[in-house]
């Protein structure tokens, strides 16, 4: 027979019970494990849903809490400048070492330079290797093969980029693949077609420099300005004041544009297509 128990309250004067608790072994057991569960629960809620839980050792308070909030936006900021930069160096090496520039819309809703297009660029760069290499054997010593007119921007539209004396002509031949136009200072330098800026900055030779994409795989680059009128990324119209003439740059010795046009990695002659 299971032994039973009880608790009682007594009355110390009087001696009259005032509570009685009767239970056997397990009933006692069951009680104490639920008022156990019922405590770790309540406590647990407490703590959860209300300021609390700011006591605990080692939780963050309302304020450390916004200050990581306001931190991971900042760093989230700086990576999409990290990816604006890589951006701008990729498109400057494929230019310079005469491979196809990357599309400037498609890539700035990319997270990195290693996703879907770069992987596609690299499968249309394997399948015709073997064509580039024998157009870079046929042409790389006949100079007067590359100043021809390039059927796919013949009725392009260009805005003259600046209205001054050509100071000196395109002449790759003795090193000078682009033009020079000689103008006031501070007079205005417009942009020759739509585009996308995909370098705005200084350096030491050049002075200020500002790069623009167009379509049709173009790029135009303005040199020497006194003064960058746009942004890194800004989207520009044909005839957009983007720089201001200069003579900035240890190459440059009085007030002028030097003026480049690319297609397709190859310097082309914007004399040919631009009236100045």
């Amino acid at each position: 027979m299971a032994k039973k128990y009880r608790f009682s309250i007594f009355n110390d004067t009087t001696h009259e019970e005032i509570f009685v608790f009767r239970a056997n072994g397990i009933r006692s057991i069951l009680t104490i494990v639920l008022l156990v569960i019922f405590l770790i629960v309540s406590v647990t809620l407490l703590i959860s849903y209300t300021s609390l839980r700011e006591f605990i050792p080692g939780y963050p308070s309302a304020q450390s809490r916004q200050d990581l909030i306001q931190n991971a936006i900042k760093i989230d900021s700086l990576q999409n400048e990290i990816n604006l930069w890589r951006l701008q160096l990729a498109n400057i090496q494929r230019i310079t070492t005469g491979q196809k520039p990357l599309a400037i819309d498609s890539l700035l809703n990319l997270h990195g330079m290693g996703d879907t297009t770069a992987r596609v660029e690299g499968d249309y760069a394997k399948d015709d290797s073997l064509l580039r290499a024998t157009v870079f054997k046929e042409e790389q010593f006949n100079l007067s093969a590359r100043e021809h007119k390039i059927e796919q921007i013949e009725g392009l539209h260009f805005f003259p980029p600046l209205k001054g004396v050509v100071t000196e002509e395109y002449n790759p031949a003795i090193g000078h693949p682009y033009i020079d136009i000689a103008a006031p200072e501070n007079s205005v330098v417009s942009a020759v077609l739509n585009g996308t800026v995909i370098h705005a900055g200084w350096d030491d030779e050049n002075g200020y420099t500002i790069q623009l994409q167009h379509d049709n795989n173009l790029v135009s680059v303005y040199k020497h300005n006194s003064k960058l009128l746009a942004r890194t990324s800004d989207k520009v119209t044909a005839g957009t004041p983007v720089a201001l003439v200069g003579n900035t740059g240890t190459l440059s010795s009085a007030p002028h544009l030097h003026f480049e046009l690319w297609h397709k990695g190859e310097p082309i002659n914007p004399a040919q297509y631009i009236n100045f």
